[in-house]
């Protein structure tokens, strides 16, 4: 991926794409050791693919399309879970390798740095700020995840109370240590971690790429030379991914419908 083929960060319509943008701002994520792991972490937390970034902390967003018919609000889902390092237009974009430095434009890792989820969800976390943030001879599922305690605010209850993202800090936590968390697109499955870079080779972001996005055919009428007959903004909007997997009839939260 040479070309910069990434909505991550966009908003509204992009063209040549199908689904309307927006983008939330969960806040700062702490990256004191710069090492990056991006993980499901309801299953993998501590185990996930990780890469290096320079130490510090930054935003981290989540880039949400509507995929209803209508660009409405009606059926949002996240797009892209990303740190962003620096302001600057995207000139190239890059898959990340297993234990990259993604500073460089050139890859240094060597497996493919992608991320399989099995519960629905995606995270960003330092691996030292994990390391030192969540205690050790815990149950981390029945103590933090899904507490039955009423008055715990667990990291599922978090997730719906952001309709699909948190950020949290960790229960050890000495300086504001946290983790960025996502529901991951559609579902389960394999996602990539990309980079973004500017013309200078500058690093820009890291985005996981939840696999939502679909490129809009074009119709009939766009050969047409009436321009009446050429799709407006809205058109992108005319078709979209079937509803298998999101849930349509269900009314659960999304993490009851895949725990039960």
């Amino acid at each position: 991926m040479e070309t910069p083929d990434l909505l991550a960060l966009a908003t509204g319509t992009v063209p040549g794409w199908k689904y309307h943008h927006r983008v939330v701002d969960l806040g700062v994520l702490q990256l004191p050791t710069g090492v990056l792991e991006a993980s499901d972490p309801f299953t993998s937390l501590g185990s996930g693919v990780r890469v290096q970034l320079p130490p510090g902390a930054y935003p981290v967003k989540v880039t949400i399309a509507d995929v209803s018919d209508e660009p409405d609000g009606g059926e949002d889902v996240n797009s892209y879970l990303s740190v962003v390092i620096a302001d600057g237009e995207v000139a190239r974009v890059r898959p990340l390798m297993r234990d990259d430095v993604a500073a460089g434009v050139e890859p240094t890792g060597g497996k493919d740095a992608w991320v399989g989820v099995d519960a629905g969800t995606v995270a960003f976390v330092d691996v030292g700020a994990l390391m030192n943030g969540m205690p050790a001879g815990v149950d981390w599922y029945e103590t933090y995840f899904e507490s039955d305690d009423p008055g715990e605010q667990d990291w599922f209850t978090r997730l719906d109370d952001g309709e699909g993202s948190a950020l949290i800090v960790l229960p050890l936590a000495t300086a504001g240590e946290n983790i960025a968390l996502a529901s991951s697109g559609y579902g389960d499955g394999g996602y990539s971690l990309l980079a973004s870079y500017d013309t200078d080779g500058r690093l820009l972001g890291v985005h996981l790429d939840l696999e939502v996005e679909e490129r809009r055919e074009p119709d009939a009428s766009d050969d047409e030379d009436d321009p009446d007959d050429q799709p407006t903004d809205h058109s992108a909007h005319e078709s979209g991914p079937s509803g298998e997997g999101r849930g349509e009839t269900d009314d659960r939260p999304w993490w009851k419908r895949i725990f039960g």
